[in-house]
């Protein structure tokens, strides 16, 4: 929100500094992001106006003016602008005066003399605009210091409001916490209501139900909408961040900044009504102010006109029904739709409008009335017109209801740990627009209707913490004990996982949890996943599903910046449809790691090696050594892995995860061109441990027996192994995988693996007959399986 010091100081008054201001705000929690001062150091310059103007015998861009400032005879200006021109009123540096860094002197510019220069509103540090002179209304008067004239000096704050506060969208509201803040009160501000002085009515309704609760709307017929924005208008919507459009515009700007209610005009003429509110229809179209033609849906509210739809309700007005200057008769709107019905849908449409900015948050259902009759003043006194009456429609068993909060004097000392007077609290109360009544134990407090973060103690509490001042909040903790709960041995805790993973040279990410459904689209795990009702942007429109995506995205975003050696790891969320529906989405924690680039840092040590599917294979064993546990590894389908590079992970032969080589697909849609290697698993079978168990070492030695296993080069070591271990039985301790080989000697689609198995019995020393027993029933069982056979 960024609106002009001497518009607020007109709400309410104080005597305070600019900078007593700022610090104040931010203080009571409208943080002050930044303040513009405007006007100073505006000595020697005058409004003036050019009474005649000649090109410049030397120089094609320039003109000689002769400019009257008030001071007897014209001076001679010499002036590039391309708007000078004979009867323009305009800022004029006179001799002697300072525009920024330059000090205005009696010059010759091309052999022609320069006595002053007639200023831009850059120039005078009063807009960004350059194109031109700045232009004075006709009736400016002439002679008249700028800074009087222009109401200055002032200074545009700018403040970063949190989502809960939507009253303070509006200068009014933002003058009630500078009241309470200064012990001071808001000024009155009584919007009498403008009689009717024509039959002119266009009939309004509303089948949007609680959606859109209220709507009124008023015509004025003979109106001047040609008529120039009067330059105390013009001005405080530019130190607000808006630039002056035409003057029926600028005035329901002007009433949304100063009241905080959006509203819009519609060229009467374009409309033959009733107007009404509705949910718009599947595949229906609008073309709104922008030009834009927008597809809508019933999730959206549209204004229509006769059942046409001529705006896009609590965003913009339509294209089709707009006022222009040649607009005789204005249909004024203002209404009340809940924030639910306006949630997300600007940003739907790749959009964000300052009516739906305010609209989302929560907008005084009682203010649109104000709102209307002020309008329709402005738009009499200077554009001239006659006003019909104010036609209303209203559901008012939708409208927001404020109810009592309880306030209690003992809660609010023991939350704060001081005692705040009982005259402080009801002034602060009252001075904020609550209605306060005193109870046995506190307060009744009855909060605004334009107060919708009101609505607890506690909420109460905040406000009087805050205007009262967190300064003087006691900064000694309170006492209190806490029982200290042991962490269970037979779970691996996270900050473990992340010691191990540091320790062996990764770097810890936190992501967004949402992300570009376009992103999970690429990666073809967009199944189930969560769409949000009310996206931060259309970037981040669903939850993740898994967290590779979001690593990978970050780590593309680290190469792209130089960086050759990239290994990110995130412990988070991932989150799918529940599959009742109406259930919560259900929640998974997971562990993910994904890296690029060489597996050590440049050396002279060793040889530079790419990083791949062993190195992190490895790490992620080192991560189950953690847990005293095994994982088991097989081939993997998975869409986003590269055939034959990538494993699902397995413990106690059960899926909890994917390790590999990306797709070369999948990257280079992504836009990588290097090869990425990642995994990512559950963390709850990760996290079980197996506790230690003390037994005595046995005396009895083991046996090892070798095995040259020659298998298909389709049948994968996981698969062998499991055989192994179940054929071999109780005796088999390890089973070690030493060599595998392809080559001379091994026919065709063949590969030897030479396996070691461990033997030994806790009760006596083993036999010959019984290793060879446990080796039969091995390769009995490797032939039957696998077609596994003994390499001759």
């Amino acid at each position: 929100m960024k609106f002009s010091e001497n518009w607020l100081r007109q709400h309410v008054q104080t005597d305070a500094t600019r900078d007593a201001l700022a610090e104040t705000l931010t203080a009571i929690g409208l943080e002050v992001e930044e303040t513009t001062v405007l006007g100073e150091g505006l000595d020697g310059i005058v409004v003036a106006r050019i009474v005649a103007c000649e090109k410049h015998p030397e120089a094609d861009r320039l003109q000689v003016c002769r400019v009257d400032a008030g001071q007897g005879e014209p001076l001679q200006i010499v002036c590039g602008a391309p708007n000078a021109r004979v009867g323009l009123v305009a800022p004029l540096a006179t001799v002697g005066a300072r525009v920024g860094e330059l000090t205005i002197k009696a010059a010759k510019l091309r052999g022609v003399a320069s006595n002053g220069m007639l200023c831009s509103a850059k120039e005078l540090g009063l807009d960004t605009d350059a194109s031109g002179l700045l232009e004075l209304p006709d009736d400016a008067p002439v002679g008249a210091a700028m800074a009087d004239y222009l109401g200055l000096p002032d200074a545009t704050f700018e403040l970063k409001l949190t989502p809960n506060r939507a009253d303070c969208f509006g200068v009014r509201g933002i003058a009630f916490d500078v009241a309470a803040a200064f012990g001071t009160t808001v000024l009155p501000y009584a919007t009498e209501a403008v009689p009717a002085q024509i039959d002119a009515r266009l009939e309004v309704g509303l089948q949007a139900g609680a959606d859109a609760p209220r709507y009124l709307g008023r015509v004025i017929d003979g109106v001047d909408a040609s008529v120039r924005t009067p330059l105390w208008m013009a001005e405080r919507l530019r130190r607000s961040g808006i630039r002056p459009v035409s003057f029926l515009v600028d005035v329901t700007q002007y009433v949304m900044l100063e009241l905080g209610q959006p509203m819009h005009a519609f060229d009467r003429a374009l409309l033959t009504g009733p107007v009404g509110v509705r949910h718009a229809r599947d595949g229906e179209t609008l073309i709104l102010l922008d030009g834009r033609e927008v597809a809508l849906d019933p999730q959206f509210l549209v204004i229509t006109d006769a059942d046409r739809a001529v705006a896009l309700a609590g965003v913009m007005g339509g294209h089709d029904t707009r006022v222009t200057d040649t607009t005789r008769s204005v249909f004024l709107e203002a209404a009340h739709f809940a924030p639910a019905a306006i949630i997300g849908r600007a940003r739907k449409l790749g959009m964000h409008t300052d009516a739906s900015h305010r609209f989302e948050r929560g907008v005084d259902p009682e203010l649109p009335r104000q709102a209307i009759e002020l309008a329709t003043r402005l738009i009499l006194d200077i554009a001239g017109g006659m006003p019909g009456a104010v036609v209303e429609a209203v559901l008012p068993e939708h409208l927001p209801q404020p109810q009592p909060i309880a306030l209690r004097r003992e809660r609010l000392a023991r939350v704060l740990g001081l005692r705040v007077d009982d005259a402080e609290v009801a002034r602060i109360l009252r001075a904020l627009g609550l209605d306060v009544a005193d109870s046995d134990a506190g307060w009744a407090v009855t909060p605004p209707a334009r107060r919708f973060d009101l609505a607890i103690e506690e909420d109460l509490i905040e406000e009087v913490a805050r205007i009262h001042g967190y300064d003087r909040v006691p900064t000694t903790l309170p006492a209190g004990s806490t029982r200290l709960r042991a962490p269970a041995e037979g779970q691996l805790g996270d900050a473990e996982l992340r010691r191990q993973l540091v320790a062996r040279d990764w770097q810890e990410a936190v992501n967004y949890a949402f992300v570009d459904a376009a992103l999970l689209q690429a990666w073809q795990l967009d199944a189930d996943s969560v769409p949000l009702a009310n996206p931060l942007s259309a970037e981040l429109g669903v939850m993740r599903t898994a967290l590779l995506p979001g690593l990978v995205d970050a780590l593309a975003r680290n190469a792209a910046r130089q960086q050759p050696r990239v290994r990110l790891f995130e412990l988070g969320r991932g989150f799918h449809v529940a599959a009742r529906p109406g259930d919560a989405p259900v929640e998974t924690p997971r562990i993910a790691a994904a890296a690029i680039g060489p597996v050590r840092a440049e050396q002279w040590g060793e040889a530079t090696r790419e990083v791949d599917f062993h190195d992190l294979k490895g790490d992620l064993e080192s991560l189950a050594g953690l847990a005293r546990t095994r994982l088991t590894f097989q081939p993997s389908q998975a869409p986003h892995g590269h055939p034959g590079r990538s494993a699902d992970v397995y413990r106690d032969g059960v899926r909890i995860g994917w390790i590999g080589e990306l797709h070369p697909a999948l990257l280079k849609r992504l836009g990588l061109d290097q090869r990425v290697v990642g995994f990512e698993v559950e963390l709850a079978p990760l996290r079980a441990r197996a506790l230690p168990r003390a037994g005595a070492l046995t005396r009895f030695p083991s046996v090892r027996r070798d095995l040259a296993l020659l298998a298909a080069e389709d049948v994968a070591w996981g698969a062998i192994e499991h055989v192994i271990r179940e054929a071999a039985g109780p005796l088999l301790t390890e089973v070690r995988l030493f060599d595998r080989y392809q080559g001379k000697g091994v026919e065709s689609g063949f590969k030897s693996l030479a396996t070691g198995l461990i033997l030994q019995d806790k009760s006596r020393t083993l036999t010959d007959r019984d290793v060879d027993d446990v080796v039969a029933r091995v390769t009995a069982a490797l032939e039957t399986a696998h077609g596994v056979r003994i390499r001759s």
